[in-house]
């Protein structure tokens, strides 16, 4: 069996050489941080890409609702007693709420009010949250609509999702949206478009 000495390896230093790992911890550190911003979690909820809430009342109709929210291409309308953002929050409903409340239960959209089938009450952030607010109320209740409330518990806005992972991809574009295609995948084809 070989083993190399020292001169097979020249940057070897002698093994009773205490100065062998000095290189390692003296090296620079680096002068620009690498991977993921905690300041961008520290923003506040205002610095993620919102929209106004669409609102409505508790008597409107689930066709009502689902027509808004197609129309404005959105997962979620809030409810407030006169349908107005001027009034306290009552629920949400949401996209979640047609698949397992309505769907194949016998029930008439067209008839049906939103306050028999909103989320009442719902879990809600001030709109002095930040976003690492956000994403714990998403992550810990499962949601994927959170709404934001002023001082007077009046809806301000919803923030989705796709808001977070918008504002992600805006912090982070050449990180997300540079990356080479999966391999050994062909890429996806758009249908009619």
């Amino acid at each position: 069996m070989f083993l190399p000495g020292p001169r097979e390896y020249p940057s070897a230093m002698a093994a009773d050489d205490d100065l062998a790992d000095d290189p390692y911890f003296d090296r620079p550190k680096r002068s620009r941080r690498r991977g993921f911003d905690a300041d961008l979690i520290r923003a506040p909820v205002t610095a993620l890409p919102l929209r106004q809430a669409l609102v409505l009342s508790a008597q409107a109709t689930v066709t009502e609702a689902m027509r808004v929210m197609q129309r404005e291409h959105r997962g979620a309308v809030l409810i407030t007693d006169d349908g107005t953002r001027r009034s306290k929050l009552l629920g949400i409903f949401t996209e979640r709420d047609v698949l397992f409340r309505i769907v194949d239960r016998g029930k008439n959209p067209a008839t049906l009010p939103l306050g028999d089938v909103m989320t009442p009450d719902p879990e809600v952030l001030p709109i002095t949250a930040s976003v690492a607010f956000v994403l714990n109320k998403m992550s810990i209740g499962g949601f994927r609509h959170v709404p934001v409330v002023d001082e007077e518990h009046r809806p301000c806005f919803v923030v989705a999702v796709r808001d977070v992972v918008e504002y992600l991809v805006e912090a982070f574009p050449r990180e997300v949206l540079n990356l080479p295609p999966e391999s050994g995948k062909a890429p996806p084809s758009r249908e009619g478009a």
